[in-house]
This record gives structure tokens, sequence and C-alpha cells, in this order.
């Protein structure tokens, strides 16, 4: 029963982290508004600032059925959704690293990229407000991760940011045009220092057959068969990012494995 009541407020912090989050998104690549301005949240329809029983997580949509109380304007689905992923998020690291300062960091890290994808693909932009402080942060943050060090947080840094400016610097000496924008290569040198060498080699690999896929369906969808067609790289730098964080060391494994026998 206390691990029931526990799971619950884990989820239920969640919830809330995740209402943050979608301020976040909506603010940060918006040059004229700041976190904490307005102080109250608004209807992006109508402008009305919300009372604070239109503002509750998850259950505000569900009662107002996801319309705004004063002008019916429909509210985007995306404001339940991120606050089920954080709280799933929470939930995840909690059952697989327990409630430790590991499991902090890797929440923290997940929350993040959560932002950078929904932004992403939102404006494609990165903002440098969220890789580069990420940067320091995952540096520090390697102290305490398990199978990390100072040089393994280096070298993530290096390999990610390096060798994705190289890549964007080839295509654009051989284009003529921004393949790859320097918000992907500072948001890997982030990850980089998150979770190392290793790490980043992992998500190039998994991110470019995900990105691959991802694109074919674009060009499928719009029925635009043409490589010009710019689609924003970082929600698939950030699903490889998670993939690895709960998965990375049993799917290479299993890679190696499959490699060795085949």
């Amino acid at each position: 029963m206390n691990t029931i009541i526990s799971n619950c407020l884990i989820f239920a912090f969640g919830i809330c982290i995740g209402s943050f989050l979608n301020v976040c998104i909506y603010r940060l690549p918006r040059e004229n508004l700041g976190i904490g301005h307005p102080k109250r949240s608004i209807c992006p329809n109508c402008k009305t600032q919300l009372l604070f029983w239109e503002n509750i997580p998850l259950l505000s949509y569900i009662f107002l059925k996801g319309k705004c109380r004063t002008c019916q304007g429909l509210i985007s689905i995306r404001y339940p959704v991120v606050e089920l992923i954080s709280a799933l998020f929470a939930l995840a690291v909690t059952l697989k690293f327990g409630i430790t300062l590991v499991g902090f960091i890797y929440y923290l890290l997940l929350i993040v990229l959560l932002v950078v994808t929904f932004i992403d693909l939102d404006f494609q932009i990165i903002p440098n407000i969220i890789s580069l402080p990420g940067i320091v942060i995952g540096f520090f943050a390697s102290f305490y991760l398990p199978d990390m060090s100072i040089q393994d947080s280096l070298m993530g840094i290096l390999t990610g940011g390096g060798l994705f400016f190289l890549i964007a610097y080839i295509f654009v000496t051989i284009r003529g045009i921004e393949g790859m924008g320097m918000g992907d290569v500072k948001l890997l040198a982030m990850l980089g220092a998150f979770l190392g060498l290793k790490g980043v080699m992992f998500i190039i690999f998994i991110s470019s057959i995900i990105g691959t896929i991802g694109g074919v369906l674009v060009m499928i969808q719009t029925r635009s068969f043409t490589f010009k067609q710019k689609i924003p790289f970082g929600p698939f730098l950030s699903i490889a990012a998670m993939i690895y964080i709960f998965w990375g060391d049993f799917l290479i494994y299993q890679y190696i494995m499959w490699l060795r026998f085949n």
C-alpha cells in the first residue's frame, strides 16, 4: 500500500512539473515573454488570465472539455499530453533508479528534452538558454552518474558537438544550404556531457534511423519528395537519448550479441 501511495505522489508531482514545462514550451521561444511574466497563465486565444481552478494540471483540461471558459476556443491537446509524459517519466525514473540523486539527474534531463522536442517542432529552434547551461550542468552531474567520469563527459561533449559541427559544415560546403542547425550541435554536446561518449554514439545511430523513418513519413504525408524540406532533428536526438537512458545498455548488449553470432 505504501508503494502505491508513493507512486501516486510521484505521478502527481510529475504532472505538476509538466504544467511548468508547458509554460516553458510556450514562453521560451517568444522573446517578449519571460517565464515569470505574466504571473498567471493566460488563454493562448483570447489572452484572458486563467483562474486557479482553470489551471489545475490535467484535471482542468478534462473539466473544461478542452475549451477556454471565456472564449470557448480550443485548447491544444499538447498541454495534458506534456503533463502526462512528465508524470510517466517521473514514475519510470523512480522505478528504475529509485528516489536518488541519479534518478533526479536523469529526470531533469528527460524533462529538458521534452521541452526541447516541442519547441523544435513548433519553431525549429533549440534555445541557447537550454543547451548551453545544460552542457555545464551535465558536466558536473557526470560526477555522480554511474559508469561516467570527467574524461567521459568531456569526450561526449567534444565528440557530440564536434562531430555534428563537422557534419553541418561539410553539408553547407557541399550543398550550399544548411542541413543541420547549430542548435542540434549544442544539444548533442549537452547530451554528451550527461551521457558520455557511448551515449553520444548510441544517440547518433538511433536518431539517424528514427530521423530517416520520420523524414520518409513526412514526405509521404506532404507528397513533397524533396530533400530540401526542413525537418527538425532535435526531437529525434531527444527520443534517442530517452531510449538510451532506459534501455541503452540492454540494446547495446543485444546488438553486440547479434553481431557476434551473425
